[in-house]
């Protein structure tokens, strides 16, 4: 098989092969680092690639698998299937003697002294980390426009956003830089991304995923959540309890994940029964045709299939846009004070300590960053707290009650938009930043909310994929999971699903050094 072809096996293809012993991690690794390399000046998704890492990971999975295969089937079967698989790594993930920008030039030149816990799971799980993806500065964004390091391109149209705020995140799989990936979702930065990149991705629960090691943006919303065309297993390795992280919850982690249906005959009946909510409040004023007709056609197919298809209203959800921005921005503010200049990162040291201190936020962060933190600060300063911040996490619970009165009604699991659009063209929404947020419409609840997520392609609309997002109660990834690999099953014969992202095209450049 030529390199292109290795990079184009989904994870779990590379787990069988791994494992047969007809492919090697290194392979794999020369092969995703060598694309990587030559098509990341164009699309941006990387800050860093840490080829030498890499090799050296590859080389010990490789040690792992062949130990193992001299042992027997019982010792293959105890490794985790991501070991010498290759991963990439949103850049506010911290990895020990690594880069974390967080995408802002007020952490340039920071090394991580620690492995965030995800970190230290992925190294146990054996999975090989290629390197550092872009983002929108401190995870604030819907498009990746906001990296201090520049935009990351879409895959389908390099003149077009990839999503955000884990836009290199979702690019680097969509291209097949690489098989899996890591983001983060506070408002949808996981799930927005996924839907206009094509490929799938979860939020999981709040508390399923542990957050020690990674840079906070709003610490009651964070959620780190893998990307890939098969992400089960990703959330498999990296899910589960951990005591530095006193948000983290102490339920374990199905090993189903691991065990999804292999035929499409048996994902597809898992539909049969189930009863699946539609809210009409996600089908948002200025939604693009031809985004609501795919998703309609995919609710279709699913009833088609065997689900009872039942209208619902959660009649809060137009409050979400209000109430985020009034949280997310306030727990912005006080998580980012830290960032002084005095401590690490980037710093002004040319006056006193207020005029070094100023400066070096005033230069340091971006646009964005700064208009949240404002936000944020006014929120909680004295005379507006109850009148904004409170109020705001007093709506927070009406939302959440709108999901519950939905599941405890007999819903199994909501299906809706996850982006009432397909991906737009760099700046279309930079000066109207109101109209950014908006694009988070539909995937903003489910995070106030602290509910899991899921994001699986459903088609194009003018040649740019649609998102289909299936949201469930607390702690039902592996309910999801089944979910959308029956969607998949039942659309498994769409002439949609073969194809390749044709901005890829323009991505082919003379073969350069990978570091």
């Amino acid at each position: 098989m030529t390199d292109t072809g290795l990079t184009r096996l989904t994870a779990a293809a590379m787990s069988d092969r791994l494992r047969d012993g007809d492919l090697s991690s290194r392979e794999l690794v020369e092969a995703h680092l060598a694309l990587a390399d030559r098509e990341n000046p164009a699309l941006n998704a990387w800050l860093a690639l840490d080829g030498a890492g890499a090799r050296d990971a590859a080389d010990d999975a490789d040690a792992r698998l062949a130990v193992a295969r001299d042992e027997g089937a019982a010792a293959l079967a105890s490794l985790h299937p991501l070991c010498g698989v290759p991963v990439g790594l949103k850049d506010l993930v911290s990895v020990r003697g690594g880069q974390c920008t967080a995408g802002s030039r007020i952490l340039a030149g920071y090394v991580s002294p620690y492995d965030a816990h995800i970190t230290e799971r992925l190294r146990d799980a054996g999975a090989v980390i290629l390197g550092k993806l872009n983002m929108d500065e401190f995870a604030m964004g819907s498009s990746t426009e906001h990296s201090a390091y520049g935009p990351t391109a879409n895959p389908w149209d390099l003149g077009r956003v990839p999503g955000g705020s884990s836009g290199g995140s979702a690019a680097s799989v969509a291209a097949g830089h690489v098989p899996l990936s890591i983001g983060t979702d506070t408002g949808g930065s996981i799930r927005q991304p996924a839907a206009l990149c094509g490929i799938v991705g979860l939020k999981p629960t709040y508390g399923r995923v542990s957050r020690y090691g990674i840079v906070a943006f709003a610490s009651s919303l964070d959620q780190i959540g893998p990307f890939a065309r098969d992400a089960a297993m990703l959330l498999h390795a990296v899910a589960g309890r951990d005591e530095r992280d006193s948000t983290s919850a102490p339920l374990p982690v199905p090993d189903d994940l691991l065990h999804l249906p292999a035929t499409d005959d048996e994902a597809a009946g898992y539909l049969r029964g189930l009863r699946l909510g539609i809210p009409h409040e996600y089908f948002v004023a200025g939604m693009e045709p031809g985004v609501e007709a795919r998703v309609r056609e995919a609710v279709a197919a699913l009833a088609a299939a065997g689900a009872e298809i039942v209208d619902v209203s959660l009649p809060h959800t137009d409050y979400g846009l209000a109430t985020y921005y009034i949280v997310a921005p306030a727990e912005a503010s006080a998580n980012l004070a830290r960032y002084d200049g005095i401590r690490f990162g980037h710093a002004v040291r040319d006056g006193d300590v207020l005029a070094n201190y100023l400066a070096t936020r005033g230069s340091g962060f971006g646009a964005e960053v700064k208009r949240r933190i404002m936000l944020g600060t006014y929120a909680l300063s004295a005379g507006y707290y109850d009148a904004y911040y409170l109020k705001a996490q007093k709506v927070r619970t009406l939302i959440k009650a709108d999901f519950d009165a939905a599941f405890g009604a007999g819903i199994d699991a909501l299906v809706a938009p996850t982006s009432p659009s397909v991906a737009w063209p760099f700046g279309a929404k930079l000066d109207d930043p109101v109209a950014m947020y908006l694009s988070d419409a539909c995937t903003l609840p489910v995070s106030m909310a602290g509910l899991p997520g899921i994001s699986i392609p459903a088609g194009l609309s003018d040649g740019l994929p649609v998102g289909l997002q299936l949201i469930g109660p607390a702690w039902s990834e592996l309910a999801l999971f089944r979910l959308a690999r029956a969607y998949e099953a039942i659309t498994a014969d769409a002439s949609w699903r073969v194809l390749e992202p044709p901005g890829l095209a323009a991505l082919r450049a003379p073969a350069g050094i990978v570091p």
